[in-house]
């Protein structure tokens, strides 16, 4: 029997993982005290809910369950071999490394510097594709268009023409083939800037995963006859030679269904840069980096009147209408328009109601 029980427990594929609930809510019920088979292990909400911060799923009753807890300590594993004794095995909670707010700091301007560069290797032509993400407000776009335009003076100033293009909004499939052959040549970069319609419609993608592919030519068509090509002197086979950079709010590994599957033949051809602010913490530290490297440079205030700025936006960062860039200038806007009254011009207009 010992030879037995050493046997099994040795050979982990026939160790059977099983879990009992200490303390857990499903559907707003307690569930302390229940078995079942271990699904998955605790997952972070990101954000707490309530006391809870995570859940664990498991299988009980012939059905999945996806059981609130507060932490690992919530359930313990039960190794159950057949007729023998059951062992529970009681689990350390693992503290989480906290990241202090120069370490958050120093980790976005990093994150930041690595777009300046991978948005020059696209223009030198090294990088084919790559795929910005990150919530909107926050400066995508801004640090693109900066190393972009740098190149652009260059070229100005040589006379040469325009090898840069950015596409906002929607665009049709028959649209993007254009762009495409607009800056198909060596050297240009098409920036798709909150294109994600195109991401939803099989053409465009199609033409997409073309313009991106790892072969050495990348020959893109349209096989359809279209008056509309033949209007704009566009021919309906090319070879693109540029890069493309696509900047979005949408996660490409964190979709689900359909679109998933889309969205991964694009990242195995492109470069994947998220700039992991995904918290209201580092929205703020993100804000407040940018006006202390001088963004409110122009409206010539004073250290404190900026301070005031990113104060208020601080105390209110949960009731304003969007914690970003964006409203850091409109309320230097409104500071410049009335310095006696923008607090309240601002609570007016900037923040929810």
């Amino acid at each position: 029997m010992m030879n037995k029980k050493a046997n099994i427990v040795n050979n982990e594929a026939e160790v059977q993982m099983e879990v009992v609930i200490n303390s857990g809510v499903y559907y707003g019920k307690s569930v302390a005290g229940l078995h079942g088979t271990l699904v998955k292990e605790f997952t972070s909400f990101g954000k707490p809910r309530g006391k809870h911060t995570g859940y664990v799923t498991v299988s009980a009753g012939g059905k999945d369950m996806r059981v609130k807890v507060t932490g690992i300590g919530d359930y313990s594993t039960v190794n159950t071999y057949n007729d023998m004794e059951t062992q529970v095995i009681e689990q350390t909670p693992v503290k989480e490394k906290v990241e202090t707010d120069e370490q958050i700091i120093e980790r976005l301007r990093e994150r930041f510097e690595i777009l300046d560069e991978m948005t020059q290797g696209s223009i030198d032509g090294i990088v084919r594709g790559m795929v910005v993400t990150g919530p909107p407000g926050v400066g995508k776009s801004y640090g693109v268009e900066k190393v972009i335009e740098k190149n652009s003076m260059f070229d100005k100033l040589a006379d040469k023409p325009v090898r840069f293009g950015t596409e906002k909004g929607a665009a049709s499939a028959i649209g993007l083939y254009q762009l495409l052959y607009r800056y198909a040549d060596p050297g240009s970069v098409l920036v798709l800037d909150d294109c994600d319609s195109i991401l939803f419609d099989e053409v465009s993608l199609n033409l997409l995963k073309a313009a991106l592919d790892s072969g050495k030519k990348r020959m893109i068509s349209w096989n359809t006859e279209s008056s509309a090509l033949r209007r704009e002197g566009v021919p309906e086979k090319f070879e693109f030679c540029g890069s493309i950079i696509f900047i979005t709010n949408l996660k490409f590994d964190k979709t689900r269904g359909k679109i998933k599957d889309h969205l991964e033949a694009i990242m195995s051809r492109c470069h994947y840069l998220d700039l992991t602010m995904d918290t209201m913490r580092d929205k703020m530290l993100r804000v407040k980096q940018i006006v202390r490297d001088g963004m409110l440079s122009e409206y010539k205030l004073s250290e404190k009147d900026e301070l005031n700025i990113v104060n208020f936006m601080e105390d209110n960062k949960n009731k304003l209408r969007e914690v970003s860039l964006r409203m850091v200038t409109k309320l230097a806007d409104l500071f410049k328009m009335s310095p006696d009254r923008w607090r309240a011009l601002a609570e007016n207009t900037c923040i929810r109601r």
